[in-house]
């Protein structure tokens, strides 16, 4: 499956859940924001979004600062 993740191609071997490509990724769940195709997904459900073909993520760190 292919999907483009911050601007960058990804290719999955096998389907799965946002919540699982997280942590794939190495991405802490509770400091990102998520979009998929544009649309804001809310932490809650992110263990419950499959990802399909040529979705686009935009994943969001927050940062800190002063």
């Amino acid at each position: 499956m292919n999907l483009t993740v911050n601007g960058e191609k990804q290719e999955l071997m096998e389907p799965g859940t946002l919540g699982q490509l997280l942590d794939r990724l190495g991405i802490v769940p509770e400091r990102v924001a998520v979009m998929i195709n544009g649309r804001v997904i809310p932490k809650t459900g992110r263990n419950d979004v499959s990802l399909r073909e040529g979705d686009r993520l935009e994943i969001l760190t927050f940062m800190g600062g002063g």
